[in-house]
């Protein structure tokens, strides 16, 4: 085991007002259809206009924003700023693992009413348990005319629970752990009495205001209700739901936000923010990382500013990503379960994710341009990599790396309890992480010599 970090100071006043406002971001999204509605609101107090992808494409420098679906997209071109000076581009994703209700979710047993759900991406089964549960998401309605109609929606109260089996009808779960059946142990109880086909549906008409014959379905989840909070006597942790990654698309957004106010980085490249949905599950989807929606977001930007086929490929070559996403800190009760030479420690800034087999996208040259960064917004870092007997786990660096052919770095802010319904962070990275984003957003080359 490595030895344990210098002593971490109190976070200050300024970085705790950031973990709050991470936490009143957290609060706005409980589905990532919320998170990319929060984001472009938070923009349009910059001055981010919305644009219908569908529609010609501005071609005045400006600030913009797109919303498809859980994704968002964000850039500015106002200030002088060129895609012939390239892209610096943040990315990171809106969803997190979680229980998404089924089509037709209205079940039951023993005298209780349950929603049938399936289980959405990597999560840890157990922290869903025994919570008081509400639901969000976005419901399909006939609108007028019969013409389709997307509407947001939200219940933060308690609805729903999956309530554990008593220590009493189990009495090994201690001694030999918990295992739990995704089909069979995860079905949340709302209510009691007989199950009716319909009842679902007719909540959700009555949430949205529609007619129960108008609801033609659904992309509805399951939140816990318990709110984000400063913890330790020192209020030094933040602990939330949804930190990964919504810690990362407030970091983006605010950076993005800043950098554009200040206008530090006026007549340089084009600062992008992207936050993807459906990473959890793959990111093969219209609105993941696998989709072409950056990149044609991108083309788009530089085909407006006049550039042609061959300045396309030339503002790419001139652009680097940074990969925004949770890293795991060191956990204090299992240090064995991590790399032994590599301890990561909250409150001590970022993390650079290194992986030799490219599951994270973080080479030397990206480092550097990271460590760059890092300096001028007065950052240390610290570097995590997984055991070599562990899998490592994955992000959108890999795959945007890929589909875009630009360097890219993967870094995060170290928590414990990913995936779990309800994780924890340090309470001062957050606002060390939107300060090195907005260095990071203002790079002026990305170019790193090769000395022979």
């Amino acid at each position: 085991m490595a030895p344990d970090p210098t002593p971490t100071p109190r976070p200050t006043a300024a970085a705790l007002d950031v973990a709050l406002d991470l936490g009143a971001f957290i609060s706005a999204a409980p589905s990532p259809y919320h998170a990319a509605s929060e984001v472009a609101r938070r923009l349009a107090g910059a001055g981010f206009r919305p644009v219908d992808e569908a529609a010609p494409w501005p071609t005045a420098p400006g600030r913009h924003v797109l919303v498809r679906g859980g994704t968002v997209v964000a850039w500015a071109t106002d200030g002088g700023r060129s895609p012939r000076a390239g892209f610096r581009i943040v990315g990171a994703h809106t969803d997190s693992p979680n229980l998404h209700v089924r089509p037709r979710p209205d079940t039951g047993a023993a005298g209780f009413r349950q929603l049938g759900v399936e289980v959405y991406g990597g999560a840890l089964l157990n922290s869903w348990l025994d919570r008081d549960l509400g639901l969000s998401g976005r419901v399909a309605v006939a609108g007028p005319g019969g013409r389709p109609e997307l509407r947001l929606f939200r219940a933060d109260e308690p609805l729903l629970r999956v309530p554990q089996l008593a220590i009493h009808l189990d009495r090994g779960v201690n001694a030999d752990g918990l295992r739990l059946d995704p089909q069979a142990h995860m079905v949340p109880i709302w209510g009691t009495g007989t199950a009716r086909e319909g009842d679902f549906a007719g909540f959700l008409a009555e949430r949205v205001g529609a007619r129960v014959g108008d609801v033609v379905g659904w992309d509805a989840m399951v939140h816990d209700l318990t709110p984000p909070a400063l913890l330790g006597t020192d209020r030094s942790l933040l602990a939330a739901p949804r930190i990964d990654n919504l810690l990362s698309c407030h970091a983006g957004t605010a950076a993005l936000a800043r950098l554009v106010e200040d206008g530090a980085d006026a007549g340089g490249p084009v600062p992008v923010v992207c936050l993807f949905d459906h990473e959890e599950v793959g990111s093969e989807s219209a609105t993941g990382a696998g989709s072409t929606v950056l990149p044609t977001v991108l083309e788009r930007i530089a085909l407006a500013a006049g550039l042609d086929r061959d300045g396309w490929f030339a503002a790419l070559a001139s652009s680097v990503c940074l990969s925004a996403d949770g890293a795991h800190a060191t956990h204090p009760n299992y240090t064995g379960r991590h790399e032994p030479g590599h301890l990561v420690a909250v409150n001590h800034g970022p993390v650079l994710k290194h992986n030799a087999n490219v599951r994270y996208a973080t080479d030397a040259a990206g480092a550097a341009l990271v460590h760059t960064a890092a300096r001028a917004a007065g950052v240390e870092l610290q570097h995590f990599v997984t055991r070599g007997d562990m899998p490592c786990g994955s992000t959108i660096g890999p795959v945007t790396a890929a589909r875009l052919g630009i360097p890219t770095v993967d870094v995060g802010v170290a928590q414990l309890s990913m995936h779990s319904a309800r994780e924890l962070c340090g309470a001062a990275d957050p606002a060390a992480f939107a300060a090195l984003l907005t260095r990071f957003l203002a790079l002026p080359s990305t170019s790193v010599d090769v000395v022979p």
